[in-house]
């Protein structure tokens, strides 16, 4: 059955303001992995030094089964518009269930990246349902 959790989007400052939740919520980051970590490759953009030490994904598990996870944005992304800088991130438990819930809930939509193996071990997808909400379906190959 998948999981929902919040994913913040921030204009560089997702390092400062995880390192505040987790002075409210305690608890460790099991990753936190900068721009500069991403794997080179055709489809990967020349990143600044500066969009290079901003952070790529973050986690911080809050409570029974509840991971607060955010990023910031870049210069290839664009600065964040408040309001649209949170989405709901789906944690599938097979690569069928993530198709099916991509498929159906970005329908109407508009699915900007297609579900695709991603070189952290996930296929992973994201899109703007027809509501405007922001989704990212994840499935972890790696932990099943």
């Amino acid at each position: 059955m998948a999981t929902i959790n919040p994913y913040l989007i921030f204009n560089g400052n997702c390092e400062e303001a995880f390192l505040f939740y987790q002075s409210v919520f305690g608890g460790e980051f099991p990753y936190v992995g900068k721009f500069k970590d991403m794997l080179a490759g055709e489809n990967t953009p020349a990143l600044s030094e500066e969009d290079a030490n901003k952070i790529m994904h973050i986690t911080l598990p809050i409570g029974n089964g509840s991971i607060l996870m955010g990023s910031d944005s870049n210069s290839t992304s664009g600065a964040v518009v408040f309001g649209g800088n949170v989405s709901l991130s789906i944690n599938a438990g097979s690569k069928d269930e993530a198709d099916q819930l991509f498929n159906g809930l970005s329908s109407g939509g508009n699915p900007f990246m297609p579900m695709t193996d991603t070189f952290w071990g996930a296929y992973f997808g994201m899109f703007v349902d027809k509501f405007g909400i922001h989704w990212m379906v994840n499935f972890d190959k790696n932990e099943n």
